[in-house]
């Protein structure tokens, strides 16, 4: 078989497969389409995260503020809390240790002002889990808000599909010119008005 039959072959197989009729989606007792598993594999870390970036960054350029970057310590603050939500088995801001944000991103020894902390529990993707945030108020101002400079995300997946999102903002420009106690009841007020 030539080279250019098995490419003609090959072209056929996905031509056919593009036509084919997606199955119709199970519905659950409530006439909803059931969730269907995301599953992450390994090593798809990076290519998550920076989806979510983008986008972040999209949504924040759409509303007037300036790009975020990711911040390593931010994603490790994160990524304890996605699994740290898992063990306690509900989607809420504080450690299982009592910790809150503000603890968590000071014991990865970020400097600078957590501004707020995003977080779901879902079987959606990160770009549903966005998308989610951005339709309530608390949360979608957490993203563009234009103070916000450094950015971290993670998450956890349970074998059941079920995941954990947890998205952090903050700013290292503002560190020195905010005293702690401005710090504490702007995230008190943040994570009052969060209902993810």
């Amino acid at each position: 078989m030539s080279r250019m039959s098995r490419l003609l072959s090959v072209l056929l197989v996905f031509g056919l497969a593009a036509c084919a009729t997606p199955p119709e989606p199970q519905l659950g007792p409530d006439g909803k389409p059931l969730p269907r598993r995301y599953q992450i594999g390994i090593g798809e870390t990076s290519r998550i995260q920076f989806r979510m970036l983008d986008s972040v960054n999209a949504l924040r350029e759409a509303a007037g503020a300036a790009p975020v970057e990711f911040d390593s310590r931010l994603n490790a603050a994160a990524a304890t809390h996605a699994r740290d939500m898992a063990v306690q088995n509900r989607p809420w801001h504080f450690g299982s240790d009592g910790s809150s944000p503000i603890d968590r991103v000071r014991r990865v020894g970020y400097g600078g002002r957590l501004l707020g902390e995003n977080i779901s529990e879902t079987y959606e993707t990160e770009l549903e889990t966005l998308a989610a945030w951005m339709q309530e108020p608390a949360t979608r101002d957490l993203i563009v808000d234009p103070r916000a400079r450094d950015m971290g995300f993670s998450w956890h997946q349970e074998s059941n599909g079920k995941i954990w999102w947890t998205l952090v903002m903050g700013t290292e420009e503002l560190a020195a010119q905010n005293p702690a106690s401005s710090l504490v009841s702007d995230v008190t007020a943040a994570l009052d008005e969060s209902d993810s």
